[in-house]
């Protein structure tokens, strides 16, 4: 659906490549959420409740970062909040949803947000300021709460038990949270957003078989619903969703933004069948957190290398961790803007492993059955969170008669374990040692009764 131009040189960008026009550059979004507080000294929860420091932080983000597109806000809470979900706020982050109002009932709420509830003011406040100062330069993203992750911030980890076991709930909630996202599309549109996301992170912890039978209808009339407003589509999506590709191109978003979980050669082979833009995927941790200014200039050359610049924009595999080192977004930066440049410069430059030595549980002689899950940050990333859960769940279950522990990959050390056990993917969870799940949130009755077994064995 070609439609919709823009004369200056940023926002062009982005928007010749959601027309799948020929572009000089490469655009760059960066997903400055959180982070962007960092940039003025203002925690999370400072910039995602005060409008005028949001503003001033966003301003900084487009001045340092010289973002083609570039979002207002990295908060997948806002809808959550307002329909009842307790929060828990977070100095270096979002804030994460601490309780689920349908946890233990059946009920199917009917309520939508208006334009007056919770932080939508607050929201809609910021996005006009922000259309106002650089949306005649700048594409905005506006980003909604996608049906599955705001179903899960509803109903908790009992919402997977309901796709397998309960499915005409499962259908009438995932209506109802399609409704909901619909709303919110509206808004954003109003509001004069250039893209409208719909970031659903949890879509990586199901199956094809789940998505198709759920989610093919419900994604596909949310990006209608977009499109009707003459907007761009977008769909969000963190952790190992490959399986799920295809099946979300044939909902039609206009373009689909993934994370390093997922491999952007194999990627943009998919989307290029469906004439759909691919967007990602620095690395949040290991390159952008944890690297250094080369090591993001030599991820983005060799990305561009690989792909080609056809149907691509760079971004960030997520939302950016608070503490990114400046010079490291500035890094990358240069390179989707001088690519042929910085690959003269990095010509016998290679990537330092990280080295640290690092001990890992004595798998063969414990005292108990170890449940361990790997995520980059429960406490930001929705479906790190819920895999947590589960695992706290099974915990709670069986008490004593097993131990748990989360390893956030946000510290060097634990990126180290990472790497030494050979985990491909996150968030996953491993029963001693072992990985059982891998980017699927497991059933808790399943879970316990694996664990029970082992309980048994030991």
């Amino acid at each position: 659906m070609a439609h919709r131009e823009h004369d200056h040189i940023g926002k062009k960008l982005i928007f010749n490549t959601f027309n799948h026009k020929a572009t000089e550059t490469i655009p760059w979004v960066p997903f400055a959420g959180a982070h962007a507080g960092k940039l003025k000294g203002y925690s999370g929860k400072e910039i995602l409740s005060d409008v005028d420091k949001l503003f001033e932080c966003l301003l900084e983000v487009n001045k340092k970062y010289l973002p083609d597109g570039q979002p207002i806000l990295f908060d997948l809470q806002i809808e959550a909040e307002i329909l009842g979900c307790d929060l828990k706020w977070h100095d270096k982050g979002p804030p994460s949803v601490n309780s689920h109002p349908l946890m233990n009932n059946d009920n199917i709420p009917d309520y939508i947000p208006t334009k007056k509830d919770g932080r939508i003011p607050f929201t809609l406040q910021i996005m006009k300021k922000m259309v106002e100062s650089v949306g005649n330069r700048t594409a905005l993203f506006g980003l909604t709460c996608g049906p599955l992750t705001l179903a899960a911030h509803l109903r908790g980890t009992k919402f997977f038990i309901d796709l397998l076991r309960n499915v005409d709930y499962a259908k009438r909630l995932l209506d109802y949270t399609k409704n909901v996202n619909i709303q919110m599309v509206k808004y954003y549109a109003e509001a004069g957003m250039d893209i409208i996301a719909s970031v659903d992170p949890v879509v990586s912890q199901i199956s094809p078989k789940i998505f198709e039978k759920y989610l093919v209808g419900i994604f596909t009339e949310i990006f209608k619903e977009i499109k009707r407003h003459d907007k761009f589509s977008s769909f969000f999506v963190c952790g190992d969703a490959s399986n799920n590709l295809e099946l979300m191109c044939k909902t039609e978003p206009e373009s689909i933004f993934v994370d390093e979980n997922i491999d952007m050669e194999y990627a943009h082979s998919i989307l290029s069948n469906y004439n759909v833009i691919l967007g990602g995927n620095i690395p949040l941790t290991t390159i952008l957190l944890y690297g250094t200014q080369q090591d993001n200039m030599k991820y983005v050359v060799d990305l561009i290398d690989n792909i080609g610049k056809e149907d691509l924009i760079i971004a960030p595999g997520c939302d950016m961790p608070y503490d990114i080192p400046i010079d490291n977004v500035v890094g990358a930066v240069q390179a989707i803007r001088e690519p042929e440049l910085v690959k003269k410069a990095l010509k016998q430059y290679e990537k330092e492993d990280l080295t640290i030595d690092v001990k890992l549980p004595d798998y063969n002689n414990l005292d108990k059955p170890l449940v361990e899950v790997y995520t980059l940050d429960s406490d930001i990333c929705p479906a790190c969170g819920y895999m947590k859960e589960a695992g706290q769940m099974a915990k709670n279950s069986l008490k004593d008669s097993i131990d748990f522990r989360e390893y956030k990959i946000t510290t060097p050390e634990n990126i180290a374990k990472m790497k030494s056990l050979n985990l491909k993917h996150i968030p996953c969870l491993l029963i001693n040692g072992r990985v059982v799940y891998s980017s699927i949130i497991p059933d808790n009755d399943e879970l316990v009764k694996i664990l029970k077994k082992k309980i048994e064995e030991d």
